[in-house]
């Protein structure tokens, strides 16, 4: 090979169009490789560097192809590069560079799946080099024989993965010789005597082969089996144990794609090491669309609370900030509303999350702390917090029941149901004078509780909107055309359905209701349903895509309601974030 010869065999009856991609469930023996070796001045891929490129289009063992070519990389040669593969500079002088060859050989790897040892090095100086000179790189399946040579060849066999001690082992019919075409060949021998290996691993196909090739645990592969024959469709999957409990429970728009996923090298987390090792069967549940599977995964996790599912597992653990009865009412957290209940914040996630609200409206508002049960009639003595002029001391009837509901009990109620202006404005002052002067940690954390009032307020108002409304049917165009449909009954999800193509939606939407959940009204924003659950429904409805089809009754937030302070809360949660980022070391 001199100068910048290119060599390209004619290539005939592949039967592949261009631009089709490799399937991953094809078998080896049919599989098109394109195997690459580089040549570079050494370095980092930074679009240039390479000095010559070799590459050679094998299937079935068969040589389809060859292109080999030196490459002006338009730098000077390092010496010791010279040295070790005897590539000069005046060699590389009347050589084209790399743009040049790009296209050819973008052209000659087109529906192949590229082989080459150590391929992050050679892929890695490919992809710079397209994104350097504008070529779009076509993102080829590829196989590291060196990472497969680890999976498959043991200690006791090759001391290292090399490709020399490879070739050796291999008895390959080129020697690499740090020539870009002669490593490109031996690499062609050393895959075929990899390949010969596989069948005892029982990996058959070229996404078995580069799967088997990454770091999966021998769990992983013993229990593959568990994905076969799971539909490619929305929904719910469930992995269970031999006794049948479920283990975990997901939810994906391509059930066997995801489940298939378990098994591969890209996931890494032990918990799930820990469940595949446990699991003896996959369960496929398949939805209308992905709604139904996200409503459907929150209620099976709610239901078993699944070992392994760390999120939405006890949705029964809400938290209520309430206001209590009598003449000087207090704030109190609760797992419950009762009958009698009517002033009330919340769900909350946490009792943290709702006592850091309930500090907030303590910072704002005249509300006693103190858990006594005063009387009208008999004074208790004050707490400190009267002496610091943080209580107006209802114990000591310093204030009347009129005045103290005029000044704690009414802002506090109109916080909750129609506007909490007042006490973001006066926590918002409290911030303003703590930052006057210079107390900012207390200033922060004011601005902490600020954020938890404005959370729990503007959630409350939107799943209370939402739970208020008896019947709700909403469309959204479908992936593969007709509609999804959603009938949605006091922030419940009572059915699902897709309308096909070509069909009006409103007879499926007829179907839908006729064999919907029944969802009888109730008390509070999430009378019928998890507070994720609605709040999943809320999400879906709101893209703009999604089309209201009916509603029993007119669906409203308040005009001055909580949610016109949802841009201070982004901006007070981007400030926490970009604090926490500063204080990590």
């Amino acid at each position: 090979m001199g100068g910048a010869e290119y060599v390209q065999q004619a290539l005939a009856g592949l039967g592949q169009a261009a631009g089709t991609g490799v399937d991953p469930a094809l078998p080896l023996y049919a599989t098109t490789f394109v195997v690459v070796d580089l040549e570079t001045t050494g370095g980092a891929p930074d679009g240039g560097g390479i000095t010559e490129i070799g590459a050679v289009k094998v299937r079935g063992g068969e040589e389809l192809g060859v292109l080999a070519t030196l490459v002006n990389p338009g730098v000077p040669i390092p010496p010791f590069i010279t040295v070790l593969t005897g590539i000069t500079q005046a060699m590389l002088v009347p050589a084209p560079p790399i743009e040049q060859v790009l296209p050819s050989f973008l052209e000659f790897v087109a529906d192949a799946v590229l082989v080459a040892h150590n391929a992050p090095y050679d892929v890695g100086f490919l992809k710079a080099a397209c994104a350097r000179h504008g070529y779009r790189w076509p993102n080829p399946r590829v196989l590291d024989t060196a990472a497969l040579a680890r999976r498959v060849l043991g200690r006791d066999e090759v001391p290292n993965r090399k490709l020399g001690t490879l070739a050796s082992y291999f008895r390959t019919a080129t020697r690499p010789t740090h020539r870009a075409l002669d490593d490109a060949k031996a690499t062609v021998d050393v895959l075929h005597g990899l390949i010969a290996r596989l069948g005892g691993h029982r990996v058959d196909t070229v996404g078995e082969a580069i799967e088997f090739a990454r770091a999966v645990t021998p769990t992983q592969r013993r229990k593959r089996h568990l994905a076969d024959g799971l539909p490619k469709v929305p929904g719910v999957y469930i992995f269970r144990a031999a006794d049948d409990r479920p283990l975990y429970v997901g939810t994906s728009g391509d059930i066997a794609t995801r489940v298939r996923s378990y098994f591969t090298a890209a996931e890494k987390r032990a918990r799930m090491s820990e469940m595949l090792a446990a699991a003896e069967r996959v369960e496929a549940i398949e939805c209308a669309h992905s709604l139904e599977a996200e409503v459907r995964e929150l209620r099976l996790i709610g239901a078993h609370a699944p070992p392994y599912n760390r999120r939405s597992k006890f949705p029964e653990r809400m938290v209520w900030l309430k206001l209590t009865d009598g003449p000087y009412p207090r704030l109190s957290v609760v797992r419950s509303l009762a009958d009698g209940d009517e002033v009330y914040l919340g769900p909350f996630g946490s009792q943290r999350a709702a006592e850091l609200a309930a500090a907030g409206f303590h910072d704002a508002l005249p509300l006693r702390q103190c858990t006594h049960r005063l009387s009208l009639r008999t004074v208790t003595p004050a707490c400190a917090l009267a002496e610091l002029g943080r209580c107006p001391a209802p114990c000591e009837h310093r204030i009347t029941p009129g005045e103290y509901a005029d000044r704690a009990v009414a802002p506090f109620r109109a916080a909750t149901a129609t506007d909490p202006g007042a006490v973001v404005d006066a926590l918002l002052a409290r911030i303003g004078a703590l930052a006057a002067d210079q107390r900012y940690e207390e200033a922060a954390v004011v601005r902490s509780r600020l954020a938890a009032v404005l959370r729990a307020t503007v959630r409350m108002q939107r799943l209370t909107a939402l739970a208020g409304i008896a019947e709700l049917a909403a469309a959204r165009p479908a992936a593969r055309g007709g509609w999804e449909l959603a009938l949605v009954r006091h922030g419940r999800l009572a059915g699902a359905g897709v309308s096909p193509p070509g069909m009006h939606p409103r007879s499926t939407i007829e179907l839908i209701r006729a064999t919907a959940e029944t969802v009888p009204p109730g008390r509070g924003p999430v009378p019928r349903a998890s507070a994720e659950e609605s709040e999943r429904i809320l999400s879906w409805l709101e893209r703009p895509e999604t089309r209201l089809v009916e509603m029993s009754s007119g669906w409203a937030s308040p005009a001055a309601g909580a949610a016109r302070f949802c841009d201070l809360l982004s901006k007070i949660e981007s400030a926490v974030s970009r604090q926490l980022s500063t204080e990590r070391p």
